[in-house]
């Protein structure tokens, strides 16, 4: 196993320069194009993406990138890598349009289908997570001392994050099976960090997803107690297929949590 602890630590300087990248940014004027998904790109993800890929060459050049802004790496060469990093370089771009601060960075090591150390940062609120296999979870706020993280215990009513722009009739179906909740809207991959320090419990997407939307958030999650799992109870893995959409999946403290059909999950 690869040193997690000291991999987290050296991923700080490249968060913070592409961070520093965006908020110029986001300070400013800045011009929206259109993807072929019509989703909206802007000047922002490229430089958050540059920043992070000169920082990951030099830091591991042996182990490859997918990123949502260089995603066209053919199934028959990405599908013999053991190691890769998945990497969002500004996730919430609709949010960053909106200007409402809730934009993270991405930045996920899978190691055999596995995400193995995260780390989501939301540049507008200055606050960084991160979690890694055998280490723990934790968040650093501004100049703050980092400070370990973990899942709260569940309590009524439960308290339910869901994405503030792909809410829908599924959604809302599965929360009636929650029975007494309060529901918070918010974006990016905030709502797997609400959890994973205790502010949230449950967290439900149906529809699709793509892998750099939840690695990074997935490692933070677990790592601080949590887990993400599909309907069926298995985790979240990436790299497996050529497809790099997700299927529906379930983010959540506690099992208790859930639905009584959903219970054996996680």
């Amino acid at each position: 196993m690869k040193d997690l602890h000291a991999l987290s630590i050296a991923l700080m300087p490249i968060v913070a320069r592409a961070a520093a990248a965006i908020m110029k940014i986001y300070d400013g004027e800045f011009a929206v194009q259109r993807k072929s998904d019509d989703s909206p790109l802007t000047h922002a993800d490229l430089e958050s993406q540059r920043v992070i890929l000169e920082g990951l060459a030099g830091l591991t050049p042996a182990i490859p990138v997918l990123s949502e802004e260089s995603a066209e790496v053919p199934w028959a060469e990405r599908s013999g890598w053991q190691d890769l990093w998945v990497v969002d370089p500004l996730d919430g771009t609709r949010e960053f349009v909106k200007r409402n601060g809730e934009f993270t960075i991405n930045i996920a090591l899978v190691s055999q289908h596995e995400p193995v150390l995260g780390v989501v940062a939301a540049p507008a609120r200055q606050v960084v997570y991160w979690g890694a296999k055998g280490v723990g979870a934790f968040r650093k706020r501004g100049f703050d001392a980092p400070s370990a993280i973990h899942v709260a215990a569940i309590g009524q009513p439960l308290r339910v994050v869901g994405s503030r722009s792909h809410a829908g009739a599924d959604t809302a179906a599965y929360l009636e099976r929650v029975g007494p909740h309060v529901l918070t809207g918010i974006g990016s991959s905030l709502k797997f960090c609400l959890i994973a320090e205790g502010s949230a419990d449950l967290y439900p997407r149906f529809g699709p997803t793509s892998e750099w939307d939840t690695a990074a958030g997935q490692a933070v999650l677990e790592n601080a107690g949590g887990h993400v799992t599909r309907p069926d109870g298995h985790r979240l893995r990436y790299n497996c297929r050529e497809s790099l959409v997700n299927g529906d999946f379930v983010a959540f403290s506690d099992p208790r949590g859930l639905p009584p059909q959903e219970s054996a999950a996680g």
